[in-house]
């Protein structure tokens, strides 16, 4: 597990979603410390644009179909509890994403 990294995460109440790691490589590969933090991601339903609180991920990052990340609550997630690994969000949306963490979390950027 890294950070960047998509993996399917079992929400107790829903489906399994994917959701990308926003911890660092450290704390993901620390044993002592159980959790990481996470951005829940959901499929796209038609053609609707994005909110200001999303990035899009789709093919190219790993996934069947575009995903919008939701970067206005930040999980934490429980290690054990990871599924499958499915993807790795590219360079380009990596910037996206930070991008909507800081507007939707209203955090200055100077």
């Amino acid at each position: 597990m890294r950070q960047w990294d998509i993996y399917l995460y079992p929400f107790k109440e829903e489906q399994p979603h994917p959701v990308v790691i926003l911890s660092t490589d450290e704390r993901c590969a620390n044993s002592d410390l159980p959790s990481v933090n996470a951005l829940l991601c959901t499929t796209v339903r038609l053609k609707r644009p994005t909110k200001g609180n999303e990035a899009l991920l789709d093919e190219a990052d790993g996934l069947d179909w575009k995903t919008a990340v939701r970067c206005d609550v930040i999980h934490l997630l429980q290690k054990a509890n990871f599924r499958e690994l499915r993807g790795r969000v590219s360079e380009r949306r990596r910037a996206q994403i930070t991008r909507a963490i800081i507007f939707s979390l209203r955090l200055p950027t100077h």
